[in-house]
């Protein structure tokens, strides 16, 4: 059993890294194998429409054709049993180092047939890690659930399964007192990184465990 996670985030040590490494933690206690991927390290960019992953008889047919960073990791996700996903959500949507992954993981794997038909060589397990400032409230109210839930829909298509975990109104800084920053409390914000992201990390590590020992 292999299990990947990806780390859309630039911090490496902060919430979402921190989740992840607790999803790995779960797993390895299954005796999965794991690895932690951090995006930010790898130099790639998105999709740029080449379209050779579509062409007729060609050599990258399903495949991305780009050659960067990111390929040996697209590479690896084939052969993986589990991958995880993680990503704060910087204006109401993933990062833009998590958005041209994304681009560059799913769309080649898709037929423009009709219906379309999903070319990733086996199911696989799935997840998605947000982290985010907002209340689950501040969520529904601007419509960034909308996004996160397509985000699911065509991951769920592509590997099979699929499940979310959202940590909500995190706490951002080290040191509040430093950052122009007064729409928010510290004392609360501190107080929920005290009392609430124990127990994200908790969830985090128990859907390591189940991906461990979920054969899809």
């Amino acid at each position: 059993m292999k299990v990947i996670a990806v780390n859309g985030s630039p911090r490496k040590k902060w919430n979402t890294a921190t989740l992840l490494q607790k999803t790995l933690e779960g797993a390895a206690s299954q005796g999965a194998e794991t690895e932690l991927i951090h995006l930010y390290d790898l130099n790639y960019k998105g999709c740029r429409s080449c379209f050779a992953c579509k062409t007729k008889g060609g050599p990258s047919y399903g495949r991305c054709a780009a050659k960067d960073g990111l390929s040996p990791l697209l590479k690896e996700i084939e052969s993986c049993d589990s991958l995880i996903l993680g990503s704060p959500i910087y204006f109401g949507t993933s990062s833009g180092q998590m958005r041209s992954f994304l681009e560059r993981l799913m769309f080649p794997y898709w037929t423009y047939n009709d219906p379309p038909q999903c070319l990733f060589p086996k199911p696989i397990n799935a997840g998605f890690v947000y982290t985010m400032n907002a209340t689950e409230e501040w969520l529904k109210q601007l419509g960034i659930d909308r996004h996160l839930r397509f985000n699911e829909r065509i991951l769920k298509m592509e590997f099979g399964t699929f499940e979310s975990l959202y940590c909500y109104d995190t706490y951002q800084f080290e040191d509040y007192s430093k950052i122009v920053v007064n729409r928010f409390d510290p004392e609360k914000k501190a107080k929920r990184r005290q009392e609430v992201f124990p127990e994200d990390c908790q969830r985090a590590y128990d859907l390591g465990v189940r991906f461990a020992r979920k054969v899809v």
